[in-house]
């Protein structure tokens, strides 16, 4: 077996020693395929600009749309964050919705009994467990993860139904219902937090960029995107004239995400999570345990649902039998908008919170524009599908140019 390796040299010694220094494929990172997202993303928020403003109603650029937007997507982006994890790991996860419906739902129904924070840690073990069952199933009896996951969505909806008896349920002790306002609805004006994260992620993306040169590799599309954000940090802040006010589910989705972002990005645990996905029986003659990758990936979705569930409980202080049905849709659109594969092994977290930006962004513009529900089911589903096929094409126009 011959094993190919690639040497790395620097822009000197490659000069020195005859060779050329490899090039950064800019086409291929500014095209559809790696920024398809955020061009839609920016697209669609100058439309709906130019079509506001023509008509005469509120700014749909102001920052405190913007931050509005930002909030109502955030309990979707939590879960389609943790979605992208369970995609590239090469499973699917239909039952988010209803775990996130059953913690919010054990997080109501024992509250005022024991507390805010001990029901919210029986609800966070419930979600884990279920997605630790999801894993069990799907590694170690074979089913296929869709099945599965559509078993347990229908079965824990059908927990939901039993524990609620069909009715909905209310926090009634003042001290929990205080504690669900400080923990979902508090407000932090981030101004100087983001103007400083902009900074810091421009700098460090310009030193990683500058520093890949040197080494005579090719530009990652990990520190482009860094670039980016920290650019678009730079100008929110600029926009919003000094005083950005955010909400705590946008605050913890950042940092989940960030936390998510990095993880997959740059450690060894991330590597290996692409490479189970990838190819799973080569990751395994690698020694990487590939089993217990998919259980960790299955148990992490479950967890992040039942935050989720928990910020939704919180933020109604009440939870309905049908709440969040539905969600688990939104929440794997929002990855398939940023581009993550079906088939595993590819896929970012940070296109995927574009994706669900996207949607509701789609969702408040046609909310400011006066759009029928039906209208707005519509043009999210062909959203969705030319997303997907624009990712399938440009992905098979790849593969045939690479002979792939």
């Amino acid at each position: 077996m011959t094993i190919v390796t690639e040497n790395h040299v620097t822009p000197k010694a490659a000069v020195a020693q005859g060779t050329s220094v490899p090039k950064t494929n800019w086409k291929r990172m500014f095209g559809m395929q790696e920024m398809g997202v955020y061009y839609a993303l920016l697209l669609l928020i100058v439309a709906l600009t130019v079509i506001t403003t023509y008509l005469g109603q509120s700014n749909y650029l102001s920052v405190q749309n913007l931050s509005n937007v930002v909030y109502q997507s955030s309990l979707i982006a939590i879960m389609a964050v943790a979605m992208t994890v369970v995609l590239i790991s090469g499973n699917f996860d239909l039952s988010v919705a209803s775990v996130a419906a059953l913690s919010a739902v054990m997080l109501i129904g024992n509250a005022d009994a024991i507390g805010f924070w001990p029901a919210a840690g029986l609800a966070m073990v419930v979600a884990m467990s279920i997605g630790l069952l999801n894993g069990a199933i799907v590694q170690f009896v074979g089913i296929n993860a869709f099945i599965v996951t559509l078993g347990t969505m229908t079965a824990v909806r059908g927990l939901v139904l039993i524990y609620t008896d069909g009715r909905s349920l209310s926090a009634s002790d003042p001290a929990v219902i205080a504690t669900m306002k400080a923990f979902e609805g508090g407000r932090h004006d981030v101004f100087w937090l983001v103007l400083a994260a902009g900074a810091a992620l421009l700098a460090f993306g310009a030193f990683r960029a500058f520093q890949t040169r040197m080494a005579g590799k090719r530009l990652r599309p990990a520190v482009l995107a860094m670039v980016v954000i920290g650019i678009f940090f730079l100008l929110v802040s600029w926009a919003s004239g000094g005083e950005l006010i955010l909400r705590n589910p946008v605050i913890y989705m950042a940092i989940f995400t960030a936390i998510v972002w990095f993880t997959l990005t740059f450690t060894m645990v991330g590597r290996r999570v692409y490479a189970v996905g990838g190819n799973s029986e080569a990751a395994r003659l690698s020694g990487i345990s590939v089993t217990r990758y998919k259980l960790m990936a299955f148990v992490f979705c479950s967890g992040a649902a039942g935050l989720a569930g928990i910020l939704f409980a919180s933020r109604l202080r009440s939870i309905n039998p049908a709440g969040l049905q539905g969600a688990e849709l939104t929440v794997i659109a929002a990855a398939i908008l940023g581009g993550t594969s079906l088939f595993g092994g590819a896929g970012s977290v940070i296109k995927t919170l574009a994706g669900a930006l996207l949607l509701y962004s789609l969702t408040n513009g046609f909310n400011i524009l006066n759009l029928g529900a039906n209208w707005q089911g519509l043009i999210e589903g062909v959203v969705v599908v030319t997303a997907a096929a624009i990712y399938t094409v440009g992905g098979s126009k790849t593969k045939s140019r690479t002979g792939g």
